[in-house]
């Protein structure tokens, strides 16, 4: 079982490897009591953004993980991933300017995780 950390992790470069962009892992453990990281990421559009969270979703599902609710979908332009520990957003360019999480988590934060 991977701790929430190494989860996190291993979502951005399921994400990464379906090319998406801005991935960004923001630690907001110390601000919220529900989670511990939020994955934000975007396609370019929403074929992408559906393909991404499909292949995020498949690769877990392959470490015996299974998101608890599923919000969205690549037509919408934002799809919610929430794995408990780990809530994963991924937006369409539009949507994810429109929401602008980065700005409300702000004072959460940024995990390094490329190497």
């Amino acid at each position: 079982m991977l701790d929430s950390k190494e989860l996190a992790i291993q979502v951005a470069r399921a994400a990464l490897e379906k090319k998406a962009e801005n991935i960004i892992i923001l630690d907001v453990e110390k601000r919220l009591i529900i989670t511990d990281y939020f994955i934000i990421c975007s396609g370019l559009n929403v074929i992408q953004v559906q393909s991404i969270s499909e292949f995020i979703q498949e690769s877990l599902e392959k470490e015996g993980y299974r998101p608890v609710r599923v919000e969205g979908d690549g037509q919408s332009g934002w799809v919610l991933l929430d794995y408990l520990d780990v809530v994963v957003h991924v937006f369409s360019a539009e949507q994810r300017d429109y929401y602008q999480l980065e700005r409300l988590w702000k004072d959460s934060s940024i995990i390094e995780w490329q190497r």
